[in-house]
């Protein structure tokens, strides 16, 4: 355990491998599920008709994202999943960011009477009226905060705003410029602090804990972001049923994901875990400057212990990534459930976002960029089990369709270089 702390104090590169991890199979029956997927994959369902009707360009109403073969070898059958693609906020945040969103205004609608569900038998109105004048009037009455590094600002602020919520984002020195020009364009209210991820938060959640019309989307502890993550999994294996890719003990499958405070790495890892069971390994890739996640895993402190305290600074490339401690919730789920992190040294990220963009026409952001290192560990054997031919991996792709124009040029000439 010291060794890797030492490492990471000193801004090293580290591969870990999780030795508390507990296959599904020997997982305790009595264990409690944290989030109920059913549930949440049933509201979105519901929310279609409102979600195709405010954003016409997501025809079925669902926001989902592509599943992109890369390539095969020996070590397996390469996708992409890119939720860098994601309608209506072009990132990962657009899956917990807005299922937040639609959860509460539906309660609030429900709880006024101008909204029938009855979640014992199912029934339910069209809930494409919730984009009627009137209801917009009523949502105006309440308020929306949330504290971001910039992607989940994008997901609550644009979601929100359209469902007529007045909201605020408090926003951390390490938000890139164009996501607060963006907010301020669709008429959200931006708040930007000179500190850290950590101190927007608790700002924002003070708040909006004075405020009893105000709604705080708490990225660390909130159990329904988590439960619109979960949703992911799901959504991947109706996917791979389509390709007829089947993922079990003899066809593994290998998940990297970006990781900031947790929340959507946390509840994807455990959206598949839940959906595919045995034979799925999930890790966590993280900015050597940011390592918040593997550092409360392998100190065993989870939340209790922040980058800062072994002298390392959080400021990262990897904006959305800038997270000097984890959340609670997310670290104590992934214990057992995780089997693995890894970190990436900055100088990387910006050279696979341009082989990534020359290979494929894809473009996604600095942050996402980060999953790519972990293909290195295992396919080089520094995990049992190894891939075999047999083998699926999956680079979860975070953000980056919303990019500026310029901004895309900018990043993709900085990792030709």
């Amino acid at each position: 355990m010291a060794d890797y702390i030492d490492k990471m104090a000193n801004y090293e590169e580290i591969f870990w491998i999780n030795p508390d991890f507990v296959p599904p199979a020997e997982e305790p029956q009595n264990t409690e599920k944290i989030v109920d997927i059913d549930d949440a994959e049933a509201r979105l369902a519901r929310f279609a008709p409102f979600i195709r009707r405010m954003f016409p360009e997501v025809e079925d109403g669902i926001i989902e994202s592509p599943l992109t073969a890369l390539k095969s070898n020996e070590d397996g059958r390469f996708f992409l999943k890119q939720d860098s693609h994601l309608p209506i906020s072009g990132s990962i945040k657009a899956r917990g960011g807005i299922y937040e969103v639609l959860k509460l205004a539906e309660t609030l609608a429900v709880e006024a009477g101008l909204l029938h569900w009855n979640p014992d038998t199912g029934e339910h109105d069209d809930y494409a009226k919730l984009g009627d004048p009137e209801m917009k009037e009523f949502f105006s009455k309440y308020k929306v905060a949330v504290g971001s590094t910039g992607n989940l600002g994008l997901s609550i602020g644009i979601i929100s705003a359209a469902i007529g919520f007045e909201v605020t984002v408090h926003m951390s020195a390490d938000a890139r410029q164009w996501k607060k020009d963006m907010l301020r364009s669709k008429g959200v209210t931006v708040v930007e602090y000179p500190d850290d991820y950590e101190a927007a938060v608790a700002q924002g959640r003070r708040e909006a804990q004075a405020d009893p019309t105000c709604h705080f989307v708490d990225d660390e502890n909130s159990l329904d972001l988590f439960a619109g993550y979960s949703v992911a999994g799901r959504r991947l294996k109706k996917q791979l049923d389509a390709l007829g890719v089947t993922v079990d003990e003899e066809h593994r499958m290998y998940v990297y994901l970006p990781c900031g405070v947790g929340g959507a790495p946390g509840g994807v890892a455990y959206g598949i875990r839940e959906t595919f069971g045995e034979g799925v390994y999930c890790f966590f890739a993280e900015p050597t400057h940011a390592p918040c996640m593997a550092l409360g895993l392998i100190s065993g402190k989870l939340n209790s212990i922040a980058v800062g305290d072994i002298g390392i600074d959080g400021k990262t490339e990897a904006d959305g990534l800038a997270v000097g401690r984890p959340s609670g919730l997310v670290a104590k789920a992934m214990q057992t459930r995780l089997s693995g992190c890894f970190t990436v040294d900055d100088a990387k990220l910006y050279p696979y976002l341009a082989g990534l963009k020359d290979s494929t026409g894809i473009f996604i952001e600095p942050s996402a960029c980060a999953a790519f290192e972990g293909l290195k560990y295992i396919c080089d054997g520094a995990f049992a089990p190894a891939p075999d031919e047999k083998s699926i991996h999956v680079i979860w792709a975070t953000g980056g369709n919303m990019v500026p124009e310029e901004e895309k040029i900018a990043y993709y000439e900085r990792g030709k270089k």
